[in-house]
Order: structure tokens, then C-alpha cells, then sequence
């Protein structure tokens, strides 16, 4: 069965899915709002998100989207809003899927396994890998291979990586990846990120910064064809 995480600010839902979920062989994750769940996200891979729009700190679109930078996770929404702006607006931000409250166990269900069966693919477009130069990411199975050997990476140090594949040749500012990694209230903690880069470089063999290259005071940037440089994290 799947590792599920719900993020919604209501407890009663939470219980209630929690449950429900359990009960259907689940695992389950929980996060009160849109920068818990992000982080959430980032740290544990659940296998699928479903996602409240509601949110007391963070509008649960605008969650998607931030997922949706550096993750191919399927995510369902949930929402007491039937508008069909408010449905177009959350799938164009990512969501697989959408299902009003209130809503029964076994259409939730159903609604998984369907979204669990395929990954997300947005008007056809969305990559399910990312290659820049000799390096490879599988978004969807979250692996990484560096002139085809593999390279183990926890999810956050995968994440980071994804994002600044995602923008390769581009800088990234700290804030950028924090913010899509770790949730924007993080967004001006930039130790943890120098953390990262670190570990990841140790690990692709970049010790000195030719890969993953320093902006000084700026951010950072995955060079698609490496050159000498002597920047550091």
C-alpha cells in the first residue's frame, strides 16, 4: 500500500482520513498547513499528497505549485470550493486530481489508486527525467546517475538537485530553493542550504565547486558543461 500524506488544517479531517486511510492498509503522514506539508514533502517522499486548498497559512494552489518545482509526487486536492476556477486553477498548478468535501472513503480511494497508477504528466509536456550533461535524474523513481553510476541521495538532497536541474545554467538564488525545498519560511535560511550543497558535491564528486557552481552572495547554479571554478559553499 502507499505512504500518504494529508495536509489539511481541520483535525476532524485528519482523524477522520487517518483512519480511513489506515484502515485501507495506508501509511499516514499528517501537516497542519502549506509550509509543514512542502517540508513534509521534501523530507519523507510520500507516495501521493492530498491536499486541502484551504490552508491557514499558505493557499493550497500555490502549495501545488511550489511541489510541483521539484517533485512528480500525484497529488489530489481536496476542497469545499466547486468552483471551476477554483478547479482549473489547481490542476493547471499540478494537481492530479480533484474531489470536493464532502466526499466518501470509497471515491477517495478510488481516486488513489487511479492516480497512483499513472504518473502526472500535464498536458503531455511534464519530463519524467532531467539530464544535464553526464548527470541523469529519474523524478519519478528519485534516482540519480552520474556517468551511469548511481548516486545515493536522501529526498531533500534529491530535491535540490532536481531543482537546480530544473533551472540548469541558470542561477538559483538561496531563497528560490529554499522556498520551493523547504517551504518559503525558510526562505532566508540559507545555512541549511550551504549544508546541502556541501553533502552533494562530496557525493557527485565536485569538490571544487565545477558542477554545482557558487554565485558569491547570490546562490547557486548546475552548470551544463562544467568548468574550472574555484567556488564554494
Amino acid at each position: 500500500m502507499a505512504t500518504v500524506l494529508v495536509i489539511d488544517d481541520d483535525p476532524a479531517l485528519l482523524r477522520a482520513l487517518r483512519l480511513g486511510l489506515r484502515a485501507g492498509g495506508h501509511e499516514v503522514l499528517t501537516a497542519a498547513n502549506g509550509e509543514q506539508g512542502i517540508s513534509t514533502t521534501a523530507r519523507l517522499s510520500p507516495d501521493i499528497v492530498i491536499l486541502d486548498l484551504g490552508l491557514p497559512d499558505i493557499d493550497g494552489v500555490e502549495v501545488c505549485r511550489r511541489i510541483r518545482q521539484w517533485s512528480e509526487v500525484p497529488i489530489i486536492v481536496l476542497s469545499a470550493i466547486e468552483t471551476e476556477d477554483r478547479k482549473v486553477a489547481a490542476l493547471d498548478g499540478g494537481a492530479n486530481d480533484y474531489v470536493t468535501k464532502p466526499f466518501g472513503m470509497a471515491e477517495l480511494e478510488a481516486r488513489l489508486r487511479v492516480a497512483l497508477r499513472r504518473p502526472l504528466e500535464p498536458n503531455g509536456s511534464r519530463p519524467q527525467t532531467l539530464s544535464v550533461g553526464e548527470l541523469e535524474l529519474d523524478l519519478v523513481h528519485r534516482e540519480t546517475l552520474l556517468t551511469g553510476r548511481r548516486v545515493e541521495l536522501t529526498a531533500r538532497e534529491f530535491a535540490v538537485l532536481a531543482f537546480l536541474a530544473g533551472h540548469a545554467g541558470r542561477t538559483c538564488t538561496h531563497e528560490m530553493i529554499l522556498s520551493a525545498v523547504w517551504g518559503p519560511g525558510y526562505g532566508r535560511e540559507s545555512q541549511y542550504l550551504h549544508a546541502y550543497i556541501h553533502r552533494l558535491r562530496q557525493k557527485l564528486g565536485d569538490a571544487p565547486g565545477r558542477l554545482i557552481r557558487t554565485a558569491p552572495g547570490i546562490g547557486y547554479v548546475l552548470e551544463p558543461d562544467p568548468a574550472p571554478s574555484h567556488g564554494s559553499a
